[in-house]
């Protein structure tokens, strides 16, 4: 790569993580209210790996070549017209919706990026949108509130982690389903662990002693399921991984878009910030080892983040 050179992950088609590779490409040129930020993080996420396997391509088609990546963080090198709220040199976090931030320089709309906050590292900062942004979505579409009983399935995964402490934060009672390798964690964070497995139900009815207000899926549909069977109030059911069976059973499936603004991601970065809300971070990666940050995602045993340093 030279200096007007820039470098991102790209696949040709649908497939397995052995369609990943990285490409030298131009230099991104800043378009009227973009910057250009040199990436110092960004991490993987499931939803990347469903859609570059041809899994989403119904409801998330990729054009070829495609690249990948949403979450980023790092310092503005170029700014295009009619930017003033960001100068060259400012360390920035925020993401990405045309799949482009696992790479060295992305162009990316201010209306996308907030400051850092001097804080939080490169990694935690790469890291944050994805979870962030989903979680809150999540809590929110659930109304959880102080005093509430609150089942979370995956609550040891990277979205997970983040939705036990931000209930935690909003004084809800959390149920967190993982594995018993995760009981000690989550119960530092303020939740009651609750393996899965044969007979989670009734351990689920004994832990919430007077019943579940709500539940949050990370998982799959099954726990959908089992959250109608629990008697959870379907309006109070939310899921970010099964749409088909969220509308089978007239429950929520709010994403990161609709929490997708400014004012959320800083809200959530200055809670990680202040040290109420930790980003875990599980595994960094040279962005030349793309398919390895990714065979480790997808062992889905990760507890937090999985981050490309390019």
């Amino acid at each position: 790569m030279t200096g007007t050179g820039s470098r991102a992950v790209r696949f040709d088609r649908y497939g397995g993580r052995d369609v990943l590779y990285v490409a030298d490409i131009p230099m991104p040129v800043p378009g009227p209210g973009e910057v250009v930020v040199a990436v110092k993080a960004t991490s993987v996420n499931p939803g990347e790996a469903a859609i570059r396997s041809g899994a989403l391509d119904a409801r998330f088609p990729a054009t070829f070549p495609s690249g990948e990546g949403s979450d980023l963080a790092g310092l503005v090198t170029a700014l295009g017209d009619g930017v003033d709220e960001f100068a060259v040199g400012d360390a920035v976090l925020g993401f990405s919706w045309s799949r482009s931030s696992h790479a060295s320089h992305v162009s990316v709309p201010t209306s996308q990026l907030i400051h850092k906050p001097p804080a939080l590292s490169w990694e935690v900062a790469g890291s944050l949108y994805v979870v962030g942004c989903t979680a809150y979505a999540a809590v929110r579409a659930v109304d959880a509130r102080e005093g509430d009983t609150v089942a979370v399935s995956a609550a040891a995964g990277g979205v997970g982690t983040v939705v036990v402490q931000l209930l935690a934060v909003r004084r809800a009672r959390v149920l967190g389903i993982a594995s018993a390798a995760n009981a000690e964690w989550l119960r530092s964070h303020g939740a009651v662990p609750v393996t899965y497995g044969d007979g989670l139900a009734q351990r689920l009815r004994d832990a919430s002693g007077d019943g579940i207000d709500a539940f949050i899926d990370l998982f799959g549909p099954e726990y959908l399921q089992l959250a109608v069977d629990l008697g959870v109030p379907r309006d109070r059911i939310e899921t970010i991984a099964s749409f088909e069976k969220a509308q089978e059973l007239g429950v929520k499936s709010d994403g990161s878009v609709t929490a997708s603004t400014p004012e959320v991601l800083t809200e959530m970065a200055d809670l990680v910030a202040s040290g109420a809300i930790e980003i875990p971070i599980a595994a960094t990666y040279p962005l030349d080892r793309v398919a390895d940050a990714f065979e480790e995602l997808e062992h889905r045993h990760t507890r937090g983040k999985i981050v490309l340093v390019p």
